[in-house]
């Protein structure tokens, strides 16, 4: 089934300053390890000089190869190099005349295939998937392209969506959609958790748990720019709002629908909202709505990290100080995730080097960073204190 596994990885790799760093992942074969090595495994190897320019320009690009194959469990290709100044024996035995030579070798076949195409991520992961036999024969792509199918109905809320469904499907609405590949270990990891999420979001009208694989639609998950795997969208109305960068739990992926949620239906908080559970308590800012969330009264605001396990054990603690001030208008108990791109900046405002950070705030203006007891009653109890004294001016 590893014949649609890396159509992405030309996508999945590209990150900035990895060309400053010592590539760790590749494996370097001598003249003792690499026939071994190559009748045992599929094998893409880098024969190279350490003076060639070329190949210090192509280091970073096979290094990010080698540190998505090399790593995962499940790969069926592993990214090599062989240096032909200190193992020259090995580099004329496979008739390498410049540097660098790519070749492929299948395993057990002592001969590899010369890569002639140009050195980036797309096209060496392009000639990774040929050499793997996992480009469809235009016959396959016609069958294909004769079916239409229509948006499938949700198995237990899940929907698994193509190039033909995509865009109709999120042109309107709220989507959470998991991006990933089928042969990637952190998918398969997440994929139990992912329906349990889809399942008990089933009967939730106002958004919809998706997923497509990467190997298969490299059209949509081009257009979203995927660079890894699982990457997990918020999409609103066809257009990606927000990247999920948290904990991949249960509890983490639903108060992430919930934030989610809760800044579109800003306003509009009704009883029947409430219902599932899916409207927090307390209030959710980021750095669009923070001034306007903290403008009046007392706001004591969480910046947090989903990831965070002081701000995960917090958690029911922060709902339930809430719920205790749900009925005074004038004390806001808030929070903002900081690993949100529409948080990020907030956070570097108000200086919160360390999660959570609790923040007092009135009438707009920082008072008091609170540092005591996480217990409800003291949490409590602080706000109180601030609200007297507020009273009493």
């Amino acid at each position: 089934m590893f014949g649609k596994s890396i159509f992405l990885f030309a996508l999945t790799l590209i990150y900035c300053g990895f060309a400053h760093e010592e590539d760790v992942h590749t494996i370097q074969y001598n003249e003792e390890t690499f026939k071994d090595a190559i009748s045992k495994k599929n094998h893409f190897i880098m024969f190279f000089a350490p003076w060639c320019g070329h190949c210090q320009r192509l280091s970073p690009i096979w290094g990010q190869l080698a540190e998505m194959l090399n790593e995962d469990d499940d790969s069926r290709v592993r990214i090599g190099k062989v240096d032909c100044t200190t193992d020259n024996v090995v580099c004329s035995k496979h008739d390498v005349t410049g540097y660098p030579t790519l070749k492929f070798f299948k395993a057990g076949e002592s001969q590899g295939t010369k890569f002639r195409g140009t050195r980036d991520l797309p096209s060496l992961t392009s000639f990774i998937n040929e050499q793997l036999g996992s480009i469809p024969s235009e016959d396959e792509k016609s069958e294909e392209e004769e079916v239409v199918p229509s948006i499938p109905e949700p198995v237990n809320g899940l929907i698994e969506l193509t190039e033909d469904t995509f865009d109709k499907h999120v042109s309107t609405g709220n989507h959470f959609v998991k991006f990933y590949a089928p042969w990637c270990g952190h998918c398969q990891n997440l994929a139990p958790t992912w329906d349990d999420l889809a399942n008990s979001l089933s009967y939730e009208k106002s958004v919809s748990i998706a997923k497509v694989d990467c190997t298969q639609f490299r059209g949509i998950c081009g257009q979203f720019d995927i660079k890894g795997y699982p990457t997990l969208l918020w999409i609103e109305d066809g257009k990606k709002k927000d990247k999920y960068t948290g904990k991949r739990t249960a509890e983490n992926l639903k108060e992430y629908v919930s934030t989610m949620l809760g800044k579109s239906a800003e306003g509009d908080e009704s009883e029947e909202d409430n219902a599932d559970g899916l409207i927090p308590s307390v209030s959710i800012l980021n750095s669009e709505t923070f001034n306007h969330g903290v403008e009046k009264g007392i706001s004591f605001v969480k910046f947090f990290a989903p990831w965070c396990g002081h701000c995960k054990r917090l958690a029911p603690t922060w709902e339930d100080l809430g719920k205790k001030f749900s009925s005074k208008d004038d004390i806001n108990i808030a929070k903002v995730d900081c690993t949100m791109e529409t948080s990020k900046s907030l956070c570097n405002d108000q200086e919160v080097d360390s999660f959570p950070t609790l923040i007092l705030y009135r009438d707009g203006k920082k008072i008091s960073e609170y540092n005591g007891s996480r217990s409800l009653d003291d949490l409590y109890e602080f706000v109180m204190n601030h609200l007297k004294q507020h009273d009493e001016l």
